[in-house]
């Protein structure tokens, strides 16, 4: 990866993310948790959540990632209160096709993923950008199954 290759995929606006993330820490009773880790690189993200008639009424997120993975968890973050599970998903596969496919970044309120443009040249950094999402959609059907 050279220089410049490296200055734009850890652009300003990313690095930015990764100093924002919302509801970093622990709930102190959550109804449910959940764990996603890469195996590439290491990196892994922890949600605790309390679901409140199938939206997420109460959120935090333990993350230790590279900033890729932190941006994307910035994100999530930022919009992840009073969501069903169905967006988040719809979010997550949106967020994925943008990766993948060169598919449109995910709608509002998650739209500043498209911040993550330049990782789609960097296939080995995706699993970590999406493990946010994956670990609050586990938690989502943890909640779901102990109701």
């Amino acid at each position: 990866m050279s220089d410049s290759d490296l200055m734009q995929l850890y652009s300003r606006r990313i690095l930015a993310l990764t100093t924002a993330i919302p509801h970093l820490g622990r709930l102190s009773d959550p109804q449910a948790m959940a764990t996603r880790r890469a195996p590439h690189c290491g990196s892994s993200v922890s949600v605790q959540l309390r679901l409140a008639e199938g939206r997420i009424a109460e959120f935090a997120q333990e993350v230790r990632a590279c900033a890729l993975g932190q941006a994307s968890a910035s994100v999530l973050g930022q919009a992840v209160i009073g969501r069903d599970r169905a967006e988040i998903a719809a979010a997550r596969d949106a967020l994925r096709a943008m990766l993948t496919q060169e598919a449109p970044p995910p709608r509002a309120p998650f739209d500043a993923l498209e911040a993550l443009i330049p990782a789609r040249a960097y296939p080995n950094r995706h699993a970590s950008i999406l493990l946010a999402w994956e670990a609050t959609l586990d938690a989502m059907d943890a909640a779901t199954r102990a109701a």
